[in-house]
């Protein structure tokens, strides 16, 4: 099963109490895409610069990503600058140039149009919907937003809503968007507004996974699951572990439905698939983990966190 993902392709400058790297590659698609792409085949739409060249393209190659839906433009890519200095669990933003992005339309190559899932990634909600819409036959769409989104454009937001199947956002999103500081209240609302599936995460102390098989989430009917997140020696940087828990979860569940149904076991694999990849993503700076894992790597970590959250 194959994945659109629209986001954004990035450069990065990140401090931590580990260091410091100027413009690595980043970006809400490129993590996603990355982590994904071990387990399906991923299709990337974006918008880059004229200062995204064969180095960055390289990335992407090396793990068979298709990259004809990144458009490049007259300009710079986008760019963003934080540090984590007094909290790893927080970014504190110092600079923000959106550059080519400011113009982002999102163009669907016709090669991606057969794709059976797709993920809007934290984008403009004016765009993931158009990019909903114009995709209307993928089997299972899944999408993330952000405090800003929610705060000041809520009402398109929830058009999005609307069309999604999964939902991938923090537990203060969670509250925030659902106006209500109980944990399960509030998955109980978001899921009302339209996606059947609230995975929130919690950074560094896992995630949960809400469902249910009710499109207005009748009390009844909500299921949980909680995964724990792998405990790390050294956390290096943790910008794009959000994202690389999407892929990795989205991207399980695209394997998993390539060899039958998604059955119950399949969600909590991909729960925890996702907390292996946000952790791997973790251990150095920008994308730089992820360009030389390998998929021995990662079944080895899966194996580890099993072990170490199970009884029997």
């Amino acid at each position: 099963m194959s994945i659109t993902v629209v986001g954004s392709v990035a450069y990065d400058s990140i401090e931590t109490p580990a260091g410091r790297r100027e413009r690595c590659l980043g970006g809400a698609a490129t993590y996603f895409s990355l982590a994904a792409s071990f387990f399906t085949d991923v299709r990337v739409i974006a918008v880059v610069g004229e200062d995204f060249g064969p180095e960055q393209e390289a990335v992407f190659a090396a793990r068979n990503i298709d990259t004809r839906g990144i458009e490049r433009a007259a300009g710079k890519s986008f760019f963003w600058e934080g540090s984590y200095l007094e909290n790893l669990n927080e970014a504190k933003t110092h600079s923000t140039e959106l550059n080519v992005f400011a113009s982002f339309e999102p163009k669907i190559p016709d090669a991606y149009r057969d794709s059976e899932f797709l993920f809007l990634a934290n984008i403009d909600p004016v765009l993931q919907r158009r990019v909903r819409d114009a995709m209307p036959n993928v089997k299972l769409v899944a999408g993330d937003t952000m405090n800003y989104w929610i705060q000041d454009h809520r009402p398109a937001l929830l058009e999005v809503l609307k069309g999604l199947d999964i939902l991938l956002i923090n537990d203060t999103e969670a509250r925030m968007l659902a106006g209500n500081s109980n944990l399960v209240q509030a998955a109980r609302s978001v899921i009302a507004l339209g996606p059947r599936t609230l995975v929130v995460k919690h950074g560094e102390y896992g995630a949960t996974l809400f469902h249910t098989s009710n499109p207005k989430g009748r009390r009844t009917e909500l299921r949980t699951f909680r995964a724990p997140a792998l405990p790390l020696k050294e956390v290096i940087d943790p910008t794009g572990a959000g994202d690389s828990f999407a892929g990795g979860f989205f991207g399980y569940l695209a394997s998993s439905a390539a060899a039958g149904e998604l059955t119950p076991a399949a969600w909590r694999l991909a729960m925890f698939y996702g907390g292996v990849m946000g952790s791997f993503a973790c251990e150095r700076f920008g994308t730089e983990r992820l360009q030389d894992l390998s998929r021995p790597e990662i079944d080895a970590r899966f194996n580890l966190l099993r072990e170490i959250t199970h009884i029997d």
